[in-house]
């Protein structure tokens, strides 16, 4: 299996950077360019606990189709989202959200397996691999752009960014 790891630190609240995170309209506003729609489930706002959503977009030429669930969620320090159905053979998603003073590292273990044995692990190593990491890098980069400025409010109602206590 394959693995992608980034880190991003993000001058921002945790919550802000959670919420982002899991937010459906951000999403698609990240990956404009593959025409990424939300078509079933969980559509806009943001996702939570054992929820689905159903995506179409165009990647890498084809247009797919690609369901994932939320299957962990710890808010606002860690969520994970796997594939139910789509063009991988696996596909799980682990975020982690660490607080550092005001500021929040989020870190990205994205795991992938494409079908077809050895030819997918081919395609993986010439060029999937590469175009999912460019794709998470434009994600979170758009996650940065959002909560470092006053733009995280036209994505996120005030009223969900609520400090979370820990005891």
């Amino acid at each position: 299996m394959n693995k992608i790891e980034l880190t991003t630190l993000i001058l921002a609240p945790i919550e802000v950077c959670f919420d982002l995170a899991r937010s459906i309209d951000l999403h698609k506003i990240s990956v404009q360019h593959t025409q990424e729609e939300a078509v079933g489930g969980v559509t806009s706002g943001l996702i939570g606990p054992n929820q689905k959503v159903l995506w179409q977009a165009t990647h890498l030429g084809f247009r797919q189709t690609l369901e994932t669930q939320i299957v962990k969620f710890t808010r606002p320090f860690f969520f994970t989202d796997e594939m139910v159905s789509g063009i991988f053979k696996t596909m799980i998603h682990d975020h982690f959200f660490y607080s550092m003073n005001e500021d929040t590292v989020m870190i990205d273990n994205f795991y992938f397996e494409s079908p077809m044995g050895l030819i997918g692990e081919a395609a993986d190593f010439i060029f999937v691999k590469r175009y999912l990491t460019k794709l998470l890098e434009q994600r979170n980069e758009t996650i940065k752009q959002y909560a470092e400025t006053d733009k995280w409010k036209e994505i996120l109602p005030i009223s969900v960014v609520e400090p979370s206590i820990v005891c």
